[in-house]
């Protein structure tokens, strides 16, 4: 059997940043990961450092979300440097277009919620009408009433960024075993035995950063990991010798140039196929937004699950009972890539999640239940 001191159960972009923020800290993990085909997050993501409407009647994730990315260009630099990879953080800020005053409304209301329940201390935001909005982004759709401009938001290459945390984490100590997927946990009073097929690893330690699998693996270790399906469909179009004037929450253009077009989630579908009709809708608004995009063909679409908790603000946890295991669980695995790679995987070298993380524990809805 294979003898480690700690092991990490999922090697996406959550348990990459955690492998290697250890790998960083003196600690040389196992990362036990599945198979290519497996429903990954990380290979479907929109790649935005993104804190704009987080926190939504929850302060600490919206603090801890704007905290992540004020850090981001210290992981950027940190990543170069042990990978050699530039990952294209870009940080101009971006804009959330409304096709509606309704939906202005709303943006408007949101915002101004999070900044009263932050006292403040979320970023500053601007409320534009459709004037303004096209005074500061030409060639905006006539259809546009209005957006929220926040300063704090960003983007980042995301197969850049998931190859360059496998590259440092592997160059800074850490051991990556695809094809391991864990079917068993078995707590011991020196550590975890954890079994797949055709293997078997000893680990004093373990940290369930599994995606969708957190779900199945938690109560093997005395936690809980509550998720609801989030479906979410991608499309990207050919590469534009044109820039895209800016970033939204639905538009963004990669480095390449090809633009991704999104926003969208399905919480009845278990198919991993994409939806014509959602293909439709997202297109639609797109071209009402961005007239120009017209002159552009579709090359690809594809689809994702996000890893979301249940409430959709992350889970950051230590058991009770096996207090070698810790779990980690959230949708925003980019934008909290700095904080789990620079905060929350020091604190699991330590052997001890710090008291600000106890809001996330998932003991919230535990305590929801009972009241």
């Amino acid at each position: 059997m294979y003898e480690v001191d700690m092991t990490i159960i999922g090697g996406g972009l959550v348990g990459a940043s955690i492998a290697w923020g250890l790998a960083r800290s003196g600690i040389n993990p196992l990362v036990l990961d599945g198979d290519d085909l497996d429903l990954r997050a990380s290979r479907a993501n929109f790649a935005l450092v993104w804190v704009q409407g987080k926190g939504l009647h929850a302060p600490h994730y919206a603090l801890w979300s704007d905290a992540s990315a004020k850090i981001w260009p210290t992981m950027a630099k940190a990543l170069f440097d042990d990978s050699g990879i530039d990952v294209g953080l870009l940080q101009e800020g971006a804009y959330t277009f409304a096709l509606s005053e309704e939906e202005l409304e709303a943006a408007r209301q949101d915002m101004e919620s999070i900044a009263l329940e932050t006292n403040g201390r979320a970023p500053y935001f601007d409320v534009l009408n459709s004037q303004q909005t096209l005074d500061r982004v030409p060639g905006i759709g006539a259809e546009v009433v209005g957006s929220i401009y926040c300063a704090a938001d960003g983007h980042v290459n995301a197969l850049r960024l998931f190859h360059a945390l496998h590259v440092a984490m592997e160059k800074t100590g850490a051991t990556y075993r695809p094809n391991h997927r864990v079917q068993t946990i078995e707590p011991t009073a020196e550590g975890f035995i954890l079994k797949g097929d055709g293997f078997s690893v000893f680990s004093g330690r373990v940290v369930l950063a599994a995606g969708l699998e957190n779900e199945r693996l938690a109560p093997m270790v005395g936690l809980s990991c509550p998720l609801k399906r989030s479906k979410g469909q991608i499309l990207v179009t050919e590469k534009s010798q044109t820039a895209l004037p800016c970033l939204s929450a639905g538009m963004r253009q990669a480095d390449e140039g090809g633009i991704m077009i999104g926003d969208s989630e399905e919480t009845d579908s278990a198919t991993i196929s994409s939806s014509s009709d959602i293909t439709a809708v997202l297109a639609s608004r797109a071209l009402r937004i961005f007239p120009a995009l017209s002159d552009l063909n579709v090359l690809r679409s594809w689809t994702g699950f996000r890893v979301k908790t249940a409430d959709g603000i992350p889970i950051y946890d230590q058991s009770a009972r096996y207090p070698g295991a810790f779990l980690v669980a959230c949708h925003s695995g980019v934008t909290l890539a700095a904080n789990h790679a620079l905060i929350v995987a020091p604190q699991i070298a330590s052997g001890k999640l710090e008291d600000d993380l106890s809001a996330f524990s998932a003991r919230r809805f535990h305590a929801q239940q009972v009241a």
